[in-house]
């Protein structure tokens, strides 16, 4: 191996349910692209192995290699997988007096209101371990029952018998006034060293006890777990030493440092699909795209998100396995549907695909390691999509007649049909169910998904694109050329970010300037302190003040964002016309002409600091003639025609910059591939992208300067 290293490298690592995605970006441009199956045991293992493969690709000594790294950007799934598997830490909740059963009361409404089977999630503390103390503050943050700290010294000997790892504590309006949750934590840390202990003033100080109690929960199940996953990949790195920073994603699409995390490990219940709107926002931007809908097909699941004038739709809305989390994160429907997504058949008679996923271990059956039921990816090897002999460019063979034994057992012989059928209707189902996603993510929020780019990322996503775009009428898509690590590209491009909240409740008549102004101030130095002990130049600090206001007699608000000039200036009239506009896009109407007053409940603010991003432009010199590029032909279903046939296969591992490449045909690389139907072309753009065009819609090829797509929308090509 050459142990001279003089370039440098920055490292995205997406820990995924079946593969460990890796890209690494040299100084120079110099990309490196990698899978390798994660680890569930301990997903640091598939951590450390990738980067020691990365190493070997690159013929660079392990340990030069870990010292030419400036950046590692980490997204985990660890607090995910902790709440949808119920494995957190053993809590214990110390709330106000007559507040014990808020957490399993909820909201206090039937959340299904027409289902007679539905039953409550069980809550993540159970009873005997929710405590209260006799304290109480009122809505305006005065105190009408002091806090005594010997109330603690019972519950003390409780939590040390029952063993207890995790505690949190929720006060009745504690954000309007923490000086009794802050005493609390601190007798409690004081007494109870090496546990961990949270409160909700640390994690959510805002308004609505219910989303305060239950995040703040949240973050003490599974944070004894993201800590100690956090401090285990440390001493690795350390022990192999890696001397460069390491950075992890957040929900809400920024990094942060390991120390914030383990405070609050609940920013990072979306750690890893934050990252794909993430990369969606800079590659629409770098191809002159303001809005885009990005997919993402893994091995388990199907994550779809928006992006409007290049920014990430961001909510408060969230949850995990019916678990309220209340923190800012990236607006993304997640479905079970992936390359390990297992097809079934109902109880009807029907043909179901996932959510259920076999996972990497055993993983699909043609994985050749004890699978069997048959999976997406079968089906994918059994219609031609795959190339058994070059799987993860054939570092991992797959056994097609494995593939062909589950599905006609598990399908064909059950249903009468032939082994093809079954993979076919495996393959259309699945199809069908990921367009149904990007309708939830698209059309139930308001938006018309035919007059936005549509980036596909996934190893698996770009093989089942041309249909998913079919059945929506989408008439473009593209397939960068990371996109089967789209995720860990995407941590490389992500900004260090950090949210603010200060509840405010009031309606704007009387809404006070100078204490409107100062919640903003407050909140405005605490990030900047925050990012600067991180860092980041002053200069390069940007802020993104969100305003959350409702029509008086509301029930929900509106978030709004709106320039910081316009809260400095304290401009109401520019809010109010801004809430309308907003309003009437949500709801289809506004009360504006009625003069109906308005409410703010929370202001805001999101600090981001800058980081400097790869360069993606460096590509090699692109091939002159398209039939060098020619691999083989295979047999492939064709969905249009319903039946196998001979396609050509092309090597997209190649640079085929400016190539037309006609469908159908199958453009195959180390980490994916991508399918292009019959009704579609494909043409690769100079960053290595494949922009795949339904012939119809661009009979004339992309050439043309707009497309006026189904809804009549004009469509910009900007190439």
């Amino acid at each position: 191996m050459n142990s001279k290293v003089t370039m440098k490298y920055k490292i995205g690592i997406d820990i995924g349910g079946t593969f460990t995605d890796i890209i690494a970006i040299s100084d120079t441009g110099k990309t490196i692209l990698h899978k390798i199956l994660s680890t569930p045991e301990d997903p640091s293992i598939g951590f450390i192995n990738g980067l020691n493969e990365v190493a070997s690709m690159l013929s660079i000594d392990f340990e030069k290699f870990l010292s030419s790294i400036d950046t590692i950007v980490h997204g985990t799934t660890v607090a995910t997988n902790a709440l949808l598997t119920m494995k957190g830490a053993k809590s214990a909740l110390i709330t106000t007096k007559g507040f014990r059963d808020a957490l399993e009361m909820r909201r206090g409404i039937r959340e299904e209101q027409y289902n007679n089977h539905y039953e409550n999630v069980t809550p993540l503390v159970p009873r005997y371990l929710r405590f209260t103390v006799d304290e109480r503050i009122n809505a305006e943050g005065k105190i009408i029952r002091k806090f005594n700290e010997k109330e603690l010294y019972p519950i003390l000997d409780k939590l040390k018998g029952e063993n207890v790892e995790a505690v949190s504590v929720c006060f009745m309006n504690s954000y309007k006034n923490s000086i009794h949750e802050k005493k609390a934590i601190t007798y409690l840390r004081k007494n109870m060293k090496g546990m961990f202990i949270t409160a909700s003033h640390e994690v959510l100080p805002g308004i609505r006890f219910y989303e305060r109690l239950s995040t703040t929960v949240v973050n003490a199940f599974v944070g004894p777990i993201v800590a100690e996953y956090l401090d285990h990949l440390t001493e690795k790195l350390s022990a192999v030493k890696f001397k460069g920073t390491l950075l992890i994603m957040q929900s809400n699409g920024g990094v942060v440092t390991p120390g914030i995390v383990k405070k609050i490990p609940a920013l990072t219940v979306l750690s890893g699909p934050a990252a794909a709107p993430t990369a969606g926002a800079f590659y629409s931007k770098l191809m002159g795209y303001k809005n885009c809908i990005t997919v993402d097909m893994g091995g388990t699941s199907f994550d779809t998100a928006l992006v409007i004038n290049n920014e990430c739709v961001t909510g408060t809305e969230g949850s995990i396995n019916q678990y309220r989390i209340a923190l800012p994160s990236l607006d993304i429907i997640t479905i079970g549907a992936g390359g390990g997504s297992i097809g079934w058949i109902d109880d009807g008679g029907l043909v179901r695909m996932g959510p259920h996923s076999a996972g990497s271990v055993p993983g699909p059956g043609c994985y050749n390691r004890g699978g069997k039921v048959p999976t997406c990816t079968d089906a994918d090897l059994v219609l031609g999509y795959l190339n058994p002999d070059f799987f993860a460019g054939g570092k991992l063979k797959l056994n097609k007649s494995i593939s062909e034994n589950i599905i006609k057992k598990e399908i064909g012989d059950k249903l009468g049909l032939s082994t093809i059928e079954s993979a076919a209707g495996m393959y259309r189902i699945i199809n069908s169910n990921m367009a149904q996603g990007v309708r939830e993510i698209s059309v139930e929020r308001g938006y018309d998904p035919r007059e936005f780019l549509f980036i596909v990322a996934g190893g698996a996503g770009s093989i089942h694109s041309s249909e998913i775009c079919k059945e929506l009428g989408i008439p473009l898509f593209v397939v960068p050329d990371v996109s089967s690590v789209f995720c860990a590209a995407g941590m490389l491009l992500g900004d260090i970010k950090h949210d603010y909240i200060k509840s405010c409740y009031s309606s704007f008549t009387k809404l006070n300037k100078v204490a409107f102004l100062n919640l903003f101030m407050e909140m405005r130095k605490e990030g900047e302190d925050t990012l600067m002990h991180e860092g980041v130049d002053k200069k390069n600090i940007e802020l993104f003040p969100v305003l959350e206001m409702r029509y008086a007699g509301q029930y929900h608000e509106v978030p709004l964002q709106v320039e910081w000039k316009n809260v400095l200036d304290f401009a109401l009239d520019e809010i109010y016309r801004a809430f309308h506009k907003e309003h009437n896009r949500r709801f289809g109407y506004s009360l504006s002409d009625e003069g109906t007053e308005m409410e703010l409940i929370n202001a805001r603010l999101r600090l981001i600091g800058k980081t400097e991003k790869p360069d993606f432009h460096n590509k090699p010199k692109a091939l002159s003639d398209l039939r060098s590029a020619f691999k083989e032909n295979r047999k492939v279903f064709i969905p249009e025609l319903n039946q196998m046939k001979v396609i050509p296969v092309y090597d997209g591992d190649l640079p085929l910059q400016g190539c037309v490449i006609k469908g159908p045909a199958l453009i195959e690389k180390i980490t994916t591939s991508v399918f292009v139907s019959a009704d579609y072309d494909c043409e690769v753009d100079n960053l290595g992208s494949f922009m795949v065009y339904n012939k119809s819609a661009f009979p004339e090829g992309l050439k043309r300067n707009k497309l006026k797509s189904d809804s009549g929308v004009l469509i910009e090509l900007q190439q």
